[in-house]
């Protein structure tokens, strides 16, 4: 599903968005918005609810079938059973300085809380267990995966707390997390990537090697993907705090061609990895972040179904 199979009346602008103080409401707003534009659209079909449901596959019993949904529906679904239903994610925010950058009235930060909140929010609605992993160097805070009263309340306070870390470090925060996690499961790595790969791939082929789902989002301000600026300026590494003069007329061809080298390397180690990645900027709506996870969860219950009958 692309952007053009999403209802345009469903999006809700991100500066709007971000002035809903409480990150939980803002959340609310973008899942309700989300599935209300899908019961209206021609794609209702990919709103059934899946903590109930999931489309049936060549070789399911006939027998749990579910007439009415077909009815509804005109598609064949079969009703799934407990170990089917309940999903384990853990959220990863990259809380490093440079994801305190932002030349809109939200930084990368800001989106970044925001669309976590809104998965957070989807999934707890639909009965699965969730956690939060904040890094930057290393983890700062880890919060296991539950599906529970008040634990949401608890990611959402986290999510809330402002990025306070250094620089970005995603080899080591791995580490730690591949060591915590027993039980497979899906990731969801929300950064800006602007740091050395060096290691990553081998880092994310570990998880893939243990049976977990890995979804990464990759989030940048739109300045960053053009060097958009017309006058000579003084730049400041956020992170290191060095400085450099910086000519865009002159700057801006090896920028664009260096950042775009870095943005391919990505995605080659994601598509050898069979990792979804999806490459946002800060002036998009989150409602198609939401629509980019809901297809791999999809995919995610397919593969676990396959498996589960041996396939």
């Amino acid at each position: 599903m692309d952007s053009a199979s999403y209802p345009p009346q469903s999006f809700i602008d991100p500066v709007t968005l971000m002035q809903i103080r409480s990150l939980e409401l803002r959340a609310k707003a973008v899942v309700e918005g989300f599935l209300s534009g899908l019961h209206r659209s021609p794609y209702h079909g990919f709103s059934v609810e899946f903590s109930e449901y999931r489309q049936y596959v060549s070789g399911d019993d006939p027998r749990y079938l579910d007439w009415r949904m077909l009815a509804r529906s005109d598609r064949y679904y079969v009703k799934r059973f407990e170990d089917e239903t309940n999903l384990r994610v853990h959220l990863l925010l990259d809380t490093s300085k440079s994801m305190s950058f932002g030349s809109l009235a939200h930084t990368k930060a800001d989106y970044a809380r925001t669309l976590l909140a809104t998965l957070g929010y989807f999934l707890n609605s639909q009965r699965d267990a969730v956690g939060l992993v904040r890094f930057d160097e290393r983890i700062d805070e880890f919060i296991p995966a539950r599906y529970r009263t008040g634990h949401l309340r608890r990611i959402m306070l986290a999510l809330e707390r402002a990025a306070e870390g250094t620089s970005t470090n995603l080899a080591q925060p791995l580490d730690e997390v591949a060591e915590r996690l027993r039980k497979r499961g899906m990731l969801v790595l929300l950064s800006d990537m602007l740091t050395s790969l060096d290691g990553l791939e081998t880092k994310l082929s570990y998880f893939r090697a243990r049976g977990h789902e890995v979804v990464l989002f990759q989030v940048l301000d739109p300045a960053e993907m053009t060097l958009a600026f017309d006058e000579p300026t003084l730049l400041q590494d956020v992170e290191t705090g060095r400085e450099i003069y910086v000519d865009p007329a002159l700057a801006r061809e090896q920028y664009e061609s260096r950042l775009h080298q870095h943005l391919d390397e990505i995605q080659a180690s994601c598509d050898r990895l069979g990792i979804d990645i999806y490459r946002l900027t800060t002036d998009q709506p989150l409602e198609m972040a939401l629509g980019d996870f809901l297809r791999s969860r999809v995919r995610t219950m397919a593969r676990t179904a396959k498996r589960s009958k041996g396939w």
